[in-house]
């Protein structure tokens, strides 16, 4: 059971990893009180009881701030406040909030301990609750990192259990019976005599008291809704029926239309541009340069039909960026950084003595590489701003409120206070809205026309081709066997860095230090390998990246677990049995052991023309492990059946998590299939879906998903899916054909059906 100690009416307790946070970072900073943003504007009457509670005689109101890009966020934050409240969340109103220090992640920089997630010492603690603190010293308001449930946990219980009690107490002052004496039910204090009071009657007086937050947790056993199978997503009807309203829905009388052409290479600027012929084309008001962002030249119509009809029609001159131009030179330069001294960014896996393995005998080697990667979500980028002399309103789908708030008041020349950001449903993201071009450049167009709201959406051509991708990268691998077993393993990785160019953007600041997401999902392993060593080179900044869905495990858990079969096939091993030989982390061999029995695993050859391949990546702190089985038919490989299992600890949503980890599977398919985003003339070859292809309803195999819960504390399931995807696949296909492929997109090398 979980209590909270008493806190000030207009504050929030924050966590007790955060307490031991103040040894690094003093007492005053970590404990300083955060104010209640909901109290701001409260009217007469009305509760705000906590920052993640308001009720009025209207309604319960929960506040739901971590972002919903189609992951089910805003139900499952939903779902943890009413489990304590006592309410059925559907017949709750809930509201993403306006964004605030209030709303910080402690999370969402706990994946960048320098100490792998399978080590739970007393020191790998201590470092995660100061990398906790962190996020509440910089009001970091953001999205992402698998982190929303880990961060909400204890925050929104906490918070629905504060309310529960205090309403309960404003109860208790109206009808003289003690507190202790009275319960809750489905949004009612209920009296010893059956009484029923409703929460909304109950406003104004539990707005007069001190929150009462002296509470004790509920225990699980006794949950209504959490970890239950029958748990139904709040917004399953209104996506499955079409009422589900997201960014790019949203409209307001008044309002006209933008779109933009930018520089093809990101970073480039605008030399010239004639707009002769767009200027008489039906619709258009306005045609500008924006330098805001990508600099560009934007159309402004009576409609985005007409807005991104006249954009096609200007014809502009572009300076060119500072990177190279082709893939080709790209891939040169990447390839130039692979062991070079001069661009050594990390090396945090060295064990045993890799030199002296490699000197002795035959090295078995092998050079990997994988493409930059477009995070193509369904909605494009789009953002409806609207400027006057009193504030700035914006209506975005985004993961980082705060910056977008920071940025604006920078660009208007307005007080933050005056700038107010509101959140809206996001049709998918995969990382693409941690980015903020587009609401620069709807800023800048709408201070030209200052009282008329500006609703800004970027073609999809636009979208494929000024998306900040997944790095494009290469691998080396050297390694050795002994006896029948991997002895030695050494790879090196090389890249652009992500996380420095990515904050610069956002903040202005540069981060100091290596940039870890270059090797992340290949140092961090729970693997005993008796020589094993993992280095990251930091190469050339080329192409602006950013993070894709599962960051750096993306690319590495291709790396570091096709290399290590490969290995484990020179040894002459079964694939499942020496990984889980070399597994020193029980929950993950618990992990390989289920996917084994779950698969029927009796090997990787399945007959003539059948195989499997079975592949592991801890991300996020959560052991995934995938088996996929293949047919290597006449007209190309058949993906017939994948079998996923992974353990996150506590389930809260069991339908969900399986359907992350299904989606996670099919969307990583996807690209090691398919995808790739090529440059020439420093700008992507591949403009939008014909050239960028999921995989289709009769490529998908039948999937299996088993979820276990051994692993202490609760983590986040949005990314972990993906790692070990590529990897299963590759496998099977060697145990198939005996073909190798070490470059996504695999159709490069070998046709699927």
């Amino acid at each position: 059971m979980a209590s909270v100690g008493k806190i000030a009416r207009r504050t929030f307790l924050i966590g007790s990893a955060a307490i031991a946070g103040g040894v690094a970072f003093g007492a005053y900073m970590v404990n300083r009180p955060i104010a209640n943003p909901l109290l701001e504007d409260l009217a007469e009457g009305e509760a705000a009881i906590t920052p993640f509670v308001k009720i009025t005689r209207d309604g319960v109101t929960l506040i739901t701030p971590r972002a919903d890009k189609g992951q089910g966020s805003y139900s499952i934050q939903a779902y943890l406040i009413a489990e304590e409240l006592d309410m059925d969340p559907k017949d709750t109103i809930r509201d993403p909030g306006l964004p605030g220090p209030a709303y910080y992640n402690a999370e969402v920089m706990a994946e960048g301990s320098p100490l792998p997630a399978y080590d739970d010492s007393a020191t790998a603690e201590t470092i995660r609750s100061v990398l906790r603190v962190v996020p509440k010293l910089f009001a970091l308001q953001m999205t992402g990192g698998s982190s929303t449930v880990p961060d909400m946990y204890e925050k929104l219980r906490h918070a629905g259990a504060v309310a529960r009690e205090t309403l309960k107490q404003a109860a208790a002052n109206r009808t003289g019976t003690p507190r202790s004496a009275l319960r809750t039910e489905d949004g009612h204090v209920i009296t010893a005599d059956g009484t029923a009071i409703a929460y909304t009657e109950l406003a104004a007086e539990a707005a007069a008291l001190e929150p009462i937050t002296d509470v004790t947790l509920r225990d699980p056993k006794d949950w209504r809704y959490l970890g239950k199978p029958g748990l139904t997503r709040i917004d399953m009807e209104p996506k499955c029926t079409g009422a589900e309203k997201y960014g790019i829905d949203l409209a307001f009388d008044g309002m006209l239309f933008a779109s933009i052409c930018a520089n093809p290479g990101i970073g480039g600027a605008l030399e010239r541009y004639d707009a002769s012929a767009a200027e008489t084309m039906p619709g258009v008001r306005k045609i500008m340069a924006v330098k805001a962002g990508n600099a560009g030249v934007a159309v402004i119509a009576t409609n985005t039909w007409y807005a991104i009809q006249a954009v096609n029609a200007i014809d502009c001159t572009w300076v060119a960026p500072a990177y190279p131009a082709s893939s080709a030179e790209i891939f040169d330069a990447l390839e130039a950084a692979v062991d070079d001294p001069e661009t050594l960014d990390h090396r945090q896996r060295d064990e045993g003595d890799v030199e002296a393995a490699l000197a002795e005998g035959a090295v078995f080697e092998a050079q990997y590489r994988i493409p930059y990667l477009a995070h193509a979500p369904m909605e494009p980028m789009n953002a409806i701003v609207r400027v006057t002399d009193a504030r700035v309103d914006i209506w975005t789908g985004t993961q980082i409120p705060l910056f977008i708030k920071t940025r604006a008041a920078a660009m208007s020349g307005m007080e933050a206070e005056r700038v107010f950001v509101h959140v809206q449903p996001m049709g998918g993201s995969f990382g693409h809205k941690l980015e903020m071009t587009h609401v620069e450049q709807a800023v800048e167009i709408a201070l030209s026309m200052k009282g008329t709201p500006i609703k800004l959406t970027w073609s999809r051509e636009e979208d494929m081709t000024h998306d900040y991708p997944r790095p494009a990268s290469v691998m080396h691998g050297r390694g050795k066997v002994k006896d029948g077993k991997v002895d030695t393993f050494d790879i090196s990785v090389s890249q652009s860095a992500m996380a420095p160019g990515w904050f610069g953007r956002l903040s202005g600041l540069t981060i100091p230090g290596p940039d870890a997401t270059i090797t992340t999902g290949s140092w961090d392993q729970p693997f005993a390998i008796p020589n094993y060593r993992v280095t990251g080179y930091r190469a050339p900044d080329m192409v602006p990246v950013s993070s894709w869905r599962s960051v750096g495990a993306s690319g590495n858990g291709f790396y570091h677990d096709t290399f290590l079969d490969e290995l484990i096939h020179q040894a002459g091993a079964d694939p499942l049995e020496e990984r889980l030989r070399l597994c020193m982390h029980a929950p993950s061999r618990k992990v390989l052991e289920t996917v084994g029995a779950l698969s029927n695993w009796d090997g990787p050859s399945m007959g003539e023309n059948r195989g499997r391949g079975v592949a592991f990546c801890m991300s996020f702190g959560v052991p995934t492990a995938q088996v996929i089985e293949v047919t290597n038919t006449e007209l190309g490989i058949r993906l017939d059946k994948a079998y996923i299992v992974a353990d996150i600890g506590r389930v809260l949503d069991p339908r969900n998590v399986e359907a992350q980890l299904f989606g996670g599977l099919i969307y990583a398919l996807s690209h090691a299939i398919n995808s790739e985003l090529t440059y020439e003339d420093y700008g992507p070859v591949q403009t939008n879906y014909h050239a960028y292809e999921g995989l289709r309803l009769y490529q998908t195999p039948q999937i299996e998903v088993q979820v276990l819960e051994e692993m202490p504390g609760i983590r986040g399931v949005g990314e972990p899916g993906v790692p070990p995807a590529a990897p299963a696949l590759g496998n099977a296909i060697f145990a198939a054909t005996g073909q190798r492929i070490r470059e996504m997109p695999f159709n490069k090398h070998i046709d699927f059906v």
